[in-house]
């Protein structure tokens, strides 16, 4: 056995590149994320700002548009975005990602993602279940798609199969207001067992607040499979290789829409403010720890899962 080995065993150090990282750099106790204004990156956002603030780390917040939080991560001055949803986003990171000014985790931090038309399931259960059938139930939706704000990418699809009658739907009227608007007038229709059909998406917390379903057969509108998307983790292209133990830990993040959907509700219909609103979602979520810390250390080199536990343990339930 060589000196090195020998004096690996006798102070227990580990050179292997399975095992936990050392303590990390100081200079990267600070981990900046971008907050592009989206609830569900909010919550994902203060998911992991509470793990690293639990690790001895000091999570930061930069808001910032999606184009200027991905600049940010070309020009080093964010490290961390956990919303690039794909293929959403393509058009925006595909030049960065190419040039190498960014990095992208290669697996998802969630998949899942809806976006496309829903009615309530009554609706649905009477026999309108796939884009075909709007026409078909005109009069009972009073011929009317309720939507968002006007320019959304929702509305602007739905004003196109108008445009262009597809699935027939020639005479009907696109309702845009905003997103709250347009949650009003489901609730306000879901209480007098009314038929609507109005842009639905998860994760969100309407898919928990309404009874509610999607419509297929839009593949070539909104997309296949619901308009599927997933959303991956970005992160400035030096961040492994400066803080590898952050970036381990980012790299572990996993999120599910029910987790999403449960922590937007909490944020936006509960008013709490979002790193409360995790905190009190991890007390109770405790399992989720042992992927997310997997190879992970404390900011100074301990073990990662008892300090998270100690931290959750004191704070404020």
């Amino acid at each position: 056995m060589n000196l090195l080995n020998r004096y690996a065993l006798m102070t227990g150090l580990c050179f292997s590149v399975s095992c936990a990282y050392a303590d990390e750099p100081q200079t990267c106790q600070a981990v900046r994320f971008a907050d592009v204004g989206w609830t569900d990156i909010a919550a994902t956002t203060a998911l992991a700002s509470v793990v690293f603030s639990g690790l001895d780390y000091k999570p930061q917040k930069t808001s910032a548009s999606v184009q200027i939080a991905m600049g940010g991560l070309k020009s080093k001055e964010v490290d961390v975005f956990l919303g690039y949803w794909r293929p959403a986003l393509d058009a925006v990171a595909k030049p960065l990602i190419d040039a190498g000014d960014v990095h992208v985790v290669e697996t998802p931090n969630l998949t899942g993602a809806k976006f496309t038309l829903a009615v309530p399931a009554y609706a649905y259960e009477g026999g309108l279940r796939t884009f075909a059938d709007l026409h078909k139930y005109a009069d009972k939706l009073n011929h009317k798609i309720y939507g968002i704000g006007s320019g959304g990418a929702g509305n602007l699809i739905i004003q196109k199969m108008i445009d262009q009658n597809q699935f027939e739907l020639k005479n009907f009227n696109l309702i845009g207001s905003s997103e709250a608007g347009m949650l009003v007038e489901v609730n306000r229709a879901e209480r007098r067992n009314q038929w609507i059909v109005f842009l639905g998406w998860e994760p969100h917390p309407m898919n928990l607040k309404f009874d509610m379903r999607y419509l297929s057969g839009a593949d070539d509108t909104f997309g296949p499979d619901y308009g599927a998307a997933t959303v991956y983790t970005m992160t400035r292209s030096d961040f492994t290789s400066r803080c590898p133990n952050a970036a381990r830990l980012v790299s572990n993040l996993r999120f599910d829409t029910h987790m999403e959907n449960q922590l937007m509700q909490a944020i936006m219909d509960n008013r709490q403010a979002p790193e409360k609103a995790a905190t009190r979602w991890l007390q109770k979520n405790r399992s989720v720890l042992d992927t997310w810390l997997a190879g992970v250390n404390t900011l100074d080199g301990k073990p990662a899962l008892p300090a998270m536990n100690a931290y959750l343990d004191k704070a404020a339930p």
